[in-house]
């Protein structure tokens, strides 16, 4: 895809004919799924970092392709626009679906930067509220606390988790309230604000038919796959590294067996990130306990967490239910 604006070759000349090249390297990119972002206008160097911000994430392969394609889209339109050529509405009103800590949030408030970066939004921050934050107590409270909420949310993104439930009480429950305010802020909003609908993946597909407006005004779908056991030994790998901790080779095997214990068939919070932080922070507090009354220290000792202490984090799962007692045996 590549854009040829034949004109003297004056100082505007050339600044297009730059664009052209970053029509051509924003196809190319999209076509070998490159982890560099599509296009990288000059002096641009705050969309290079908050890029670098997603490419470092570990996994969300589709997720990350996806965001670029949605660059490389606004980007061209609004390329369009310049030369007086037909464009396309921005409308990036989108539905998160997955399952809890698998990098929803954090992507979210990265679209927030990354837009703002773009001239999309004018604030570009991340409201992120659940139906509480919503659904009043009585006729008419509901609106006004919504309105409130998209107020906050306006020039950024309004994130709602768990949306499904505003659907969940019936006629006479006030989350249809709230829909119907959000929808209507949804239009009359759209060139300042952008709403994210997130939840688990089935809960979300029998949301978005409760309300025949809502479908249409969520164009852009995105899947958050449940990170695999690989991956979320990297997540654990990095959250150690930034916190300069190290796991001793037989405390990598037993994290590496209650990551295995975890995850699969049948776990709520299969290929969650949050139950691997969890750990890691549970194993960190346990290496604690056992240096603490040591008389001399080491700084490898310090940084060093062994089995014993992964043994400790096994508490975290049984507390959240994932594995039964005597699965715990490593």
């Amino acid at each position: 895809m590549e854009i040829r604006i034949v004109r003297p070759r004056s100082k505007a000349a050339k600044s297009n004919a730059a664009k052209s090249n970053a029509a051509e390297h924003v196809e190319k990119h999209i076509d070998t799924g490159s982890k560099e972002l599509p296009f990288a206008p000059a002096g641009r160097e705050q969309i290079k970092n908050i890029t670098n911000e997603l490419n470092d994430m570990i996994g969300l392969h589709s997720v990350k392709k996806l965001v670029y394609e949605i660059s490389a889209f606004i980007e061209i339109q609004k390329r369009r626009q310049q030369e007086k050529l037909v464009s396309e509405p921005l409308v990036l009103h989108m539905i998160f679906r997955g399952n809890p800590g698998t990098g929803k949030t954090t992507v979210a408030r990265i679209l927030g930067k990354l837009f703002r970066e773009m001239n999309v939004l004018s604030k570009g921050h991340l409201i992120e509220i659940e139906r509480a934050d919503l659904v009043g107590e009585y006729i008419g409270h509901t609106a006004q606390k919504t309105r409130e909420q998209l107020k906050k949310s306006s020039g950024g993104i309004l994130f709602i988790d768990e949306a499904y439930s505003l659907a969940r009480g019936g006629e006479k429950d006030f989350g249809k309230e709230a829909i119907d305010t959000l929808v209507k802020a949804m239009e009359d909003q759209k060139d300042n604000l952008i709403l994210i609908l997130a939840g688990y993946n089935q809960e979300m597909n029998e949301f978005i038919k409760t309300n025949p407006g809502l479908k249409s005004r969520f164009p852009i779908h995105i899947d958050f796959p449940d990170y695999t056991i690989k991956e979320l030994l990297q997540i654990a790998d990095v959250m150690l590294e930034k916190r300069q901790y190290k796991l001793t080779p037989s405390a990598r095997d037993a994290l590496k067996r209650i990551i295995e214990l975890s995850t699969g068939k049948g776990y709520e919070h299969s290929g969650n990130a949050r139950l691997v932080r969890n750990l890691i922070e549970k194993a960190m507090r346990r290496q604690a306990v056992r240096l603490i009354n040591r008389e001399e220290i080491t700084v490898a000792d310090l940084m060093l967490i062994t089995d014993d202490d992964i043994e400790e984090a096994k508490e975290v799962l049984r507390v959240c239910n994932h594995v039964k007692k005597e699965n715990f045996i490593l």
